[in-house]
C-alpha cells in the first residue's frame, strides 16, 4: 500500500512539473493581436505597405484581394459577397514582417486608404525567408543610399538632342552591383523609356562574324525609369548580380525611347566597374 502511494504521489509531482513548463513555455510565446479591417461590396479598400509585398494569404472565398497593378506594396481588398462572416488576412512583406488582420463586413467603410505604418504600435513579427532569397528591403535601403551620394564618375555619359544619361557611380554590397544613374532632359517634350538594358558586348566586331552579347537582367531599379519630365533630371539606381567583364569587351547600358530616336548607350570597361566601392 505504501508503495502504491509513493508511485501515486511521485506521478502528481512530475504532471504538475510538466504542466509548469507548459505554462512557462506559453509565457514566453508571443502572441500578435490581429488588426481590424473592414471590407464592403461597392467600394476597394487600399492597404499601402512600406515595402513590396511577398505573400498573401485570405481565410475565406469571400474576400477579393490583389496587389495593384504596377506597384508592388498596395494590396486592394474588397468583398465578394454583401454580408460575409467575419474572416482573416495575412500579409507578409519583403522587409521580413508579418501583418495580421481580422476583417469584418460593413456597408459604411471609414478608411478607404490605409498607409500600414510598422511603428511599434503595430503588431508585426519577423518573417524569416528562405537562405536562397534576398531580403529586397535591404537592396532597396542600399539603392536609395546609393541615390543620394555625390557623383564621383565625371566622364561617363551620353546626350543626343537634350537628352543626356551620365553614370556616377558604381557600388557594391553582398554580391550585388549598384549603379547610379543620372537622366536630365532638357527640353519641352517629355522622354517616355522604353527600354534600360544592360549587355556585355565584345569590343570589335570581326568582320563576317556576329558580333557576341550577352544581357544582364537587372534585379531592381530604384527610383522613376518610366519617364523623364521635359525641363528636369533624376536619378535612378540599377541593381545587378555582380559580375566581371571579360577582356576584349565592355558593358554597354542603353536606354531607349518610346515612339523616339533619342536613344542613349554609356560603355563601361572591367578597370572601371572593378573600382565599385563598398556601401558601409
Amino acid at each position: 500500500m505504501k508503495k502504491i502511494s509513493v508511485a501515486w504521489i511521485t506521478g502528481i509531482i512530475l504532471l504538475t512539473g510538466a504542466f509548469a513548463n507548459a505554462q512557462n513555455g506559453l509565457k514566453s510565446t508571443e502572441v500578435i493581436q490581429p488588426q481590424l479591417l473592414e471590407a464592403t461590396f461597392s467600394k476597394t479598400v487600399n492597404l499601402i505597405f512600406p515595402y513590396a509585398i511577398k505573400s498573401v494569404d485570405k481565410g475565406s472565398k469571400d474576400l477579393l484581394v490583389q496587389v495593384a497593378k504596377g506597384v508592388e506594396n498596395i494590396l486592394q481588398v474588397k468583398a465578394a459577397v454583401q454580408g460575409f462572416k467575419e474572416t482573416n488576412l495575412t500579409v507578409i512583406t519583403a522587409d521580413g514582417k508579418l501583418y495580421s488582420y481580422v476583417v469584418s463586413y460593413s456597408e459604411r467603410l471609414s478608411l478607404l486608404n490605409i498607409k500600414v505604418d510598422p511603428a511599434p504600435g503595430i503588431k508585426t513579427v519577423d518573417a524569416r525567408f528562405s537562405v536562397t532569397g534576398d531580403n529586397e528591403a535591404s537592396v532597396q535601403d542600399f539603392a536609395q543610399q546609393v541615390a543620394l551620394k555625390k557623383p564621383v564618375l565625371k566622364n561617363i555619359k551620353n546626350d543626343k538632342a537634350d537628352i543626356a544619361m551620365a553614370l556616377g557611380g558604381i557600388y557594391i554590397r553582398d554580391h550585388k552591383l549598384y549603379f547610379q544613374i543620372s537622366l536630365s532632359n532638357n527640353s519641352n517634350i517629355s522622354y517616355d523609356i522604353d527600354q534600360l538594358r544592360f549587355y556585355i558586348r565584345d569590343e570589335k566586331k570581326a568582320k563576317r562574324t556576329a558580333s557576341q552579347e550577352s544581357e544582364m537582367q537587372p534585379e531592381q531599379v530604384t527610383g522613376n525609369a518610366q519617364i523623364i519630365h521635359g525641363q528636369s533630371e533624376q536619378t535612378i539606381v540599377v541593381t545587378l548580380p555582380k559580375f566581371t567583364i571579360p577582356d576584349q569587351k565592355y558593358l554597354a547600358i542603353q536606354l531607349m525611347e518610346s515612339k523616339g530616336g533619342r536613344n542613349l548607350e554609356l560603355h563601361i570597361k572591367n578597370k572601371l566597374l572593378i573600382k565599385a566601392k563598398a556601401i558601409n
